[in-house]
């Protein structure tokens, strides 16, 4: 990779409206983000209206579908930074709102589960909107206060992630439809389209020359000669691979501990909004620590934290207290990603930022894959306590990561 820049140095592409573009950014991702979480707590509960008919078929299925797009998106997500560094960034994030809108509102009209794998698949080969998001605001943004606009555009995810899932369950207990969700939620998306393409202003110089195409093994080999970034990009995928495993459970979990209440989707909808309740209130201070006691301070502590918090909902039998523990893992995951996101920026040169953020972004949604089939599995094989059980293990395990390897890469930034 080529030499690092000077942090306090701009990139030609860098905007003097940059904050136009953060706060416009923030704005879709929130309505992205709700679009996708609002059908979080509807799919587990939809599958037996497309023939699924037993549990384990449930919660393998559940899996698969949270699966196959990630899985689909991480094979694609190189060739959309590549994309993204001769055309533009903005183009790439008009582009993943736009399909990820149009196979949404098609997932509607599915019969049976192999149509919405197919139209998952499709979404996957079109994904990858929060790569495309971030590397908008890395080129636009002041190297400087680059953890500051990624923090927000996080909080911007929370925000979604908060909202989307209530009002996705409350939707489905007062109208009785397991399809409507999907309209809106793909609606959601093209508004998301439009608001960019209206108000996300973008300075794009594009590369002088075509540059040389690397195979993806190189590239990798490349990126682990940065110091500290095969340790990031770990932290990246062994946290998704965490959350999403437990992501298809959480309904089928709550059906559990409330029974055949008639607002399950409601307070399935709920669990999920407590989550990103409490990231929208902790993450803008963990962000700020940041700066004051740096990133790997602020990776263990969030590591560490949501490990702690997820080990009791293995435990609980009650949904008052899973709620509860949902809202105390908020208050440390929803840091992972930006913190690890903003590392990486430092260490990237801006050129180069969209190839470098599509090759992590790839093992971020290899994590994304993994995770949900991973639960399933376990849920179906050994119980949905397991899913819980075993995250926390893995989050605390990728806290020890962070504590043995990270230390090189503050080190190699002074």
């Amino acid at each position: 990779m080529a030499e690092q820049q000077d942090p306090q140095a701009p990139h030609p592409d860098t905007s003097p409206t940059w904050p136009v573009t953060m706060w416009t950014m923030v704005a879709v991702q929130v309505i992205m983000t709700l679009s996708f979480t609002f059908l979080s707590p509807v799919m587990p509960l939809f599958l037996p209206h497309l023939g699924v008919e037993t549990a384990e078929g449930v919660d393998l299925w559940s899996g698969a579908l949270s699966s196959i797009t990630s899985l689909i998106a991480a094979f694609a997500a190189p060739m959309w930074g590549r994309m993204s560094d001769r055309y533009g960034r903005k183009m790439m994030v008009l582009r993943s709102a736009f399909a990820i809108g149009l196979f949404t509102i098609m997932m509607a009209l599915a019969q049976n589960v192999w149509h919405m794998l197919g139209l998952r698949i499709l979404m996957g080969a079109g994904a990858g909107f929060s790569a495309a998001s971030v590397v908008l605001i890395a080129s636009q943004v002041p190297p400087a206060r680059l953890g500051y606009a990624l923090g927000m555009l996080s909080t911007g995810q929370l925000v979604g992630s908060l909202i989307g899932p209530l009002l996705g369950g409350i939707l489905v207990d007062v109208t009785g439809s397991y399809r409507l969700p999907f309209v809106i939620g793909g609606s959601l998306s093209m508004v998301a389209f439009v608001l960019c393409w209206v108000l996300v202003p973008e300075r794009f110089t594009p590369p002088k020359g075509d540059k040389p195409k690397v195979k993806l093994s190189v590239a990798f080999r490349a990126m682990t000669l940065i110091p500290g970034m095969a340790a990031l990009v770990l932290v990246l995928m062994f946290t998704q691979f965490a959350v999403q495993a437990i992501q298809p459970v959480i309904s089928l979990h709550v059906k559990e501990l409330v029974g055949d209440a008639g607002n399950v989707a409601s307070l399935a909808g709920f669990a999920f909004s407590a989550t990103g309740l409490a990231g929208v209130i902790a993450v803008p201070l963990l962000g700020r620590s940041s700066d004051r006691f740096g990133e790997r301070a602020v990776l263990l502590l969030a590591l560490g934290g949501a490990a702690v918090l997820t080990l009791p909902q293995a435990f609980t039998d009650s949904y008052t207290w899973f709620v509860v523990e949902r809202f105390g893992v908020g208050m440390f995951v929803g840091a992972i990603v930006p913190t690890a996101n903003a590392l990486i920026g430092k260490l990237t040169n801006a050129d180069e930022r969209g190839f470098i953020y599509g090759m992590t972004s790839s093992v971020y949604f290899l994590g994304n894959s993994l995770g949900p089939m991973s639960g399933g599995v376990v849920a179906a094989g050994f119980g949905l306590r397991w899913v819980f059980l075993l995250t926390a293990v893995l989050l605390l395990g990728t806290w020890g990561l962070v504590f043995l390897a990270v230390p090189k890469l503050e080190a190699a930034n002074q």
